[in-house]
């Protein structure tokens, strides 16, 4: 069973709908503390459902955020890893290091799908797309990937939240065609006891 905070005397106010960056669920808390110093008000609600405070600044700007996307099931570890790390960039706004995460996500992606570590990032998007891990007409997406990930590596270039979504969005769809489908659908197993 999961710790659910107690907060001391928190106050009845105003409802509002948020995911919220610890549990990630979709909550609507009316309790919580806020400020008078400016107008609008600074706020932070205690999640209903964890008990976890989140603070909205005086322009409603949520800390921490939601991660983006979603979760993907079936997936090994350290790729598993990654994508929540490249997610979790987005709860503190910063879209280059999730934009490098999903750069290293590809590579790791290609390694544990059998490709020799130490290889380049080219490299690595060459194997997934010749080994028919990437999806028809998908290959423009790997190449974006690949593309903005140079960008953020040897550029000196700050990626913006619309470069770090894109990319979290279609390695979320690329992990869900490599490990959840696949996983969701059993192959049909030997008939026991048949003769030949």
């Amino acid at each position: 069973m999961p710790l659910t905070l107690t907060w001391n005397n928190s106050i009845d106010m105003e409802p509002r709908g948020y995911v919220c960056g610890f549990c990630g669920n979709r909550v609507g808390p009316s309790r919580g503390f806020w400020s008078n110093s400016v107008n609008p008000q600074p706020r932070i609600y205690i999640c209903s459902f964890c008990g976890s405070p989140t603070y909205f600044d005086y322009q409603m700007r949520q800390y921490p955020g939601a991660p983006f996307g979603n979760e993907v099931t079936s997936v090994p570890g350290d790729v598993t890893r990654l994508y929540a790390e490249a997610r979790s960039c987005m709860t503190v706004n910063s879209f280059t290091s999730a934009v490098l995460t999903c750069r290293k996500l590809l590579m790791h992606i290609a390694v544990e799908k059998g490709a020799a570590p130490g290889k380049s990032f080219l490299e690595y998007v060459e194997y997934l797309a010749q080994k028919n891990y990437v999806p028809p007409d998908g290959h423009g997406w790997v190449d974006h990937i690949r593309t903005k990930g140079n960008e953020a590596n040897h550029e000196i270039k700050i990626m913006a939240v619309e470069d770090a979504s894109d990319l979290i969005a279609f390695l979320e769809m690329l992990l869900k065609f490599i490990y959840e489908f696949p996983a969701k659908v059993k192959p049909p197993s030997a008939p026991t006891g048949a003769g030949p």
